[in-house]
Order: C-alpha cells, then sequence, then structure tokens
C-alpha cells in the first residue's frame, strides 16, 4: 500500500521552517497525521469507492485522488478529526465524477453497424439471386410478368390485372402456377 510522503522541509529567508509554518497554521492536520489517516482508513475508503463505482483500478485511483486533493488543501482543514469526513467526502465527489464521464462516453460512443452480412452471406446471396433470375427466365411469359409485377414491383392484384389487361382471376391463376414452378425449379440441383 503506497505511503503519501511528507513534504521535503524547507528553510524560510527567516530562517524558520516553512513545514513548521504550515502545521502550526493547520493544527493537526499534518503531512504525519494525514499519513497515519491514510494507513488507518485506506480500506474503508476503497470499500466506500467500491459501492459507487465497479471496478477495482477506478476505485484505487479515486482513494488516492482523494488523498492527493486533501494532501494539498490541508491547510484548510482546521480540526484533525473532520480529515476523514473530507476524503470521505472527495472519494464521493470523485467517484460522481468518474461515474459521469463515464456516461457521457457511453453517450458520445458512435453507435454499432447494423449487423452486416459477411462475404460469405453476400455471395451466397448473389447466387441465390442468380439462381432466382435463371429459374424466372424458364416460366411462360405471363407467369413471369404477373410475379414480377405482384412481388418485385410490389403492386396488387388488382394493378397487376389492370396493367398486363386481365382477369384478377387470372393474375391469381398465373401467379400460384408460376411460384409452384420457381419452387420444382430452384430446389432443382444446379
Amino acid at each position: 500500500m503506497p505511503v503519501i510522503a511528507p513534504w521535503p522541509v524547507v528553510q524560510s529567508p527567516s530562517g524558520r521552517d516553512r513545514g513548521d509554518a504550515d502545521d502550526a497554521m493547520s493544527a493537526g492536520t499534518t503531512v504525519d497525521h494525514l499519513t497515519e489517516t491514510y494507513r488507518a482508513h485506506y480500506r474503508s475508503l476503497l470499500g466506500l469507492a467500491a459501492l459507487l463505482l465497479d471496478d477495482t483500478a477506478s476505485c484505487e485511483d479515486v482513494v488516492q485522488e482523494a488523498f492527493i486533493r486533501v494532501h494539498s488543501a490541508r491547510k484548510r482543514v482546521r480540526e484533525p478529526e473532520k480529515t476523514l469526513a473530507y476524503l470521505r467526502q472527495t472519494v464521493v465527489n470523485l467517484s460522481r465524477s468518474a461515474l459521469r464521464r463515464r456516461i457521457l462516453g457511453l453517450r458520445l460512443l458512435s453507435k454499432p453497424m447494423p449487423d452486416m452480412a459477411s462475404a460469405e452471406e453476400g455471395a451466397y446471396e448473389l447466387l441465390e439471386r442468380d439462381q432466382l433470375k435463371a429459374a424466372l427466365r424458364t416460366l411462360q411469359r405471363r407467369q413471369r410478368e404477373v410475379l414480377v409485377l405482384r412481388y418485385f414491383a410490389d403492386m396488387t392484384e388488382a394493378q397487376v390485372a389492370e396493367t398486363l389487361g386481365i382477369s384478377i382471376g387470372s393474375v391469381k391463376a398465373y401467379g400460384s402456377r408460376g411460384i409452384a414452378a420457381l419452387r420444382v425449379a430452384m430446389e432443382a440441383p444446379a
């Protein structure tokens, strides 16, 4: 478990240690106190992050970042007993931010392409289409006309009858005979 290293002691021009001035200014929130808080409460803060996030790496990152932020703002924590409360609140806030970034990332992801046919499926469809065209050429002219207008041009039986100048009964008869002939032609080995 990593330990937050104390800041090096630097002498100010007046001869006093700047670390002493910081410690006096923020009684109880020294680096040593924060280090002890880290040792004592790291696992509980990790558990708190785990309740909000789903993966261990993110939880560890959030807890580490919380300690870094509280360490850099330790002058504002005047009462040592509030250090843990500040850490908990920072863990919660950082977890929320991580979740917001994830949600935003999911919204910005491009939508997946619709299921595309594989090259083999495309080749098979071409073969089937060629086989269908060949089978259509073997039909009688009227049967072929009725099937093409009815199923490829998507016309109703009445529209096909009007277009070809025949009765609706004839359209039905030519259509059913044409489909039966297509079945036989399509099932025959090539």
